[in-house]
């Protein structure tokens, strides 16, 4: 149920306002986004099962192939952030999504290994200019009370599409040989639905007011949470360009973040496109490194829940710190006992898959945290754009890794990762629960 409206006649601040159906809605809408990404980065995985003999496919082959989505990220992210800052939130939020739809049709017809690449870029683009897009409306939309549980969920629905994939992955590619071709293309379905439900969407009012078109600002703050409700001035930050990130101290603020945030998914991304081969390098074969990559994937899912749930009670410096030593612990048991028992590695996958939800989560909730409005999407863009260079790096390493040092060695090259990850969250992540927009982005 909504809470309703506050009747006190006195000025109250949006971060202070009670839940809405609005923010519902905008939450579900903003978690497109992330869905594709998630669906997308996983479902080739299953489709390269496929698509190597038949194109006979080597390793750097099928790492590129796994890593050009998140290539097209690299520059949908940055060239996304710069857009949404200089031109708003609201056009863009569809946009993006209507050209994830043409791209994944186009895969259907693909017949050359260049053309598989090109077209997978192309749709990392457009899916890595959502972010900055979408989170940067959610964020400033959303009371501070629920920010971190919602911008979270965000990082929840990529497991979900994850998960989804998987499973769709299964049965789509015992259709024939050239199920692959239906399971890329599958990915226009929940981007199509999704840009339908984003149309009417309002633009943000910080972001209005960030531009001095203050009188629409308030018709929009009036519409959706009343006459008496303002928002707060974050900084009166007007310097354009990414020159911005970094004036008043904020190139520490974007360094912590991209590195956190490319130490949680260099790990990630690589069990995620490899998942089936990295699982049967450990022992398990076929079917069953496919499915019990869909439950490793659902629990990636519990422990983001959990996490999101968690946020507002651990704090976020205390749930980062916490989620990288518990998920590097798992990788280095992997690597120093990769012939353990079949029980023993699906246990350790199983608690890696819960412990990382923490840094999963909070990958969306810093940067959108620490920034002011001004520059917000840049931050998030650039971020999401440096962390995916060393995402694309550790996917594209996967099968070379696996091939000539095997199973073992790769997992505690993740493990390395994770507890860099930990050394820069203990020296470096701020507290940021329970403060205003206005609060965190100041320096």
């Amino acid at each position: 149920m909504d809470q309703p409206p506050p009747s006190r006649t006195e000025i109250f601040r949006v971060d202070d306002a009670p839940l809405l159906r609005f923010h519902k809605r905008l939450a579900l809408h903003s978690a497109g986004g992330p869905f594709l990404d998630g669906y997308v980065l996983s479902i080739i995985g299953i489709a390269m099962v496929q698509i190597t003999p038949q194109w006979g496919l080597h390793s750097a082959q099928q790492g590129l192939v796994a890593a050009s989505a998140s290539l097209g990220i690299f520059f949908g992210s940055f060239l996304g952030g710069r857009l949404t800052d200089r031109f708003g939130r609201r056009g863009l939020y569809t946009v993006d999504l209507v050209a994830v739809v043409v791209f994944s049709v186009a895969q259907f017809w693909v017949d050359d290994f260049w053309w598989l690449v090109v077209l997978r870029v192309l749709i990392g683009v457009a899916i890595g200019a959502d972010y900055p897009v979408a989170t940067s409306l959610l964020t400033e939309f959303t009371p501070k009370k629920y920010r971190g549980p919602f911008i979270g969920s965000l990082t929840v629905m990529w497991f979900v599409g994850a998960a989804v994939a998987y499973v769709v992955g299964d049965i789509l590619a015992r259709v024939s040989d050239q199920g692959w071709r239906w399971l890329l293309v599958s990915a226009a379905v929940p981007a199509a639905l999704t840009a339908l439900a984003r149309i009417g969407t309002p633009e943000s009012p910080r972001w209005l007011a960030s531009q001095g078109r203050i009188a629409e600002a308030d018709d929009i703050i009036t519409s959706i949470f009343g006459p008496h409700a303002v928002i707060e001035n974050e900084s009166g930050l007007r310097a354009g360009g990414v020159g911005a990130l970094w004036k008043s101290g904020y190139l520490g603020r974007i360094l912590f973040v991209t590195a956190f945030w490319t130490a949680a998914i260099v790990p990630l991304f690589a069990v995620y496109a490899f998942g089936p081969k990295i699982l049967a390098g450990l022992g398990l074969d076929g079917r069953m490194a496919n499915m019990s990559s869909a439950v490793i994937t659902i629990l990636l899912l519990v422990g983001c829940v959990l996490a999101m749930a968690t946020i507002n009670k651990l704090g976020r410096r205390t749930l980062l710190i916490q989620s990288f030593a518990w998920s590097g612990s798992t990788l280095l048991l992997l690597g120093l006992f990769p012939d353990a028992p079949t029980y023993v590695i699906l246990c350790l996958f199983a608690s890696y898959a819960i412990f990382t939800g923490g840094a999963q989560v909070l990958q969306l909730v810093y940067p959108n945290e620490l920034f002011p409005t001004e520059i917000r999407g840049r931050a998030v863009g650039l971020a999401s754009s440096l962390s995916r260079v060393g995402g694309a790096l550790g996917t594209y390493m996967v099968p070379t890794a696996l091939d000539r040092w095997g199973v073992g060695p790769t997992m505690l090259g993740a493990a390395a990762v994770t507890v860099t990850g930990l050394a820069v969250s203990v020296a470096f992540a701020p507290e940021t629960r329970g403060k205003s927009l206005a609060d965190t982005a100041r320096i």
